[in-house]
């Protein structure tokens, strides 16, 4: 499985790394040394819009939005997004996300949600609770958009 590790000037594109399923870790340290180490030891591809680490191995992406950050990334590594991956990590912490029975979630989300979904999801750590609302269908266009 492809793992990343994106430095902060590309901080949405993680986001959407991790809502296609990804492993992608997010570094806002400015320590060039601690991201290569960190990169080597967790077998990272490194993402970034920085131009001091022209040596290393890593992807480089040029645009400034961030789809087009997206559709850079994938097409460098020939990635094709998985349906079955998408939405299976907190775009918080990067952790799997884990099911949990809806009664457990009642009083954590909105009544109209809770009424209306039947799954839901949960990050071990942050706690986050996710389900399947309109932006499941909002990012499926987006890479249908994107062509990939």
């Amino acid at each position: 499985m492809v793992k990343f590790i994106l430095t902060e000037e590309v901080g949405k594109l993680c986001r959407w790394l991790r809502i296609l399923g990804f492993d992608a870790e997010y570094f806002s340290e400015d320590n060039l040394g601690s991201l290569v180490i960190k990169a080597l030891r967790e077998n990272r591809i490194i993402v970034t819009r920085r131009k001091r680490i022209d040596d290393l191995r890593f992807i480089k992406v040029y645009a400034n939005d961030v789809k087009e950050q997206l559709r850079e990334v994938l097409r460098q590594l020939n990635l094709k997004p998985d349906e079955e991956k998408m939405f299976t990590r907190c775009v918080i912490c990067n952790k799997t996300l884990e099911k949990v029975e809806k009664e457990k979630v009642k009083e954590k989300v909105p009544l109209y949600v809770y009424q209306t979904q039947n799954e839901f999801y949960q990050c071990p750590v942050c706690l986050r609770i996710y389900w399947q609302g309109t932006h499941w269908g909002n990012v499926k266009e987006t890479i249908k958009e994107l062509a990939l």
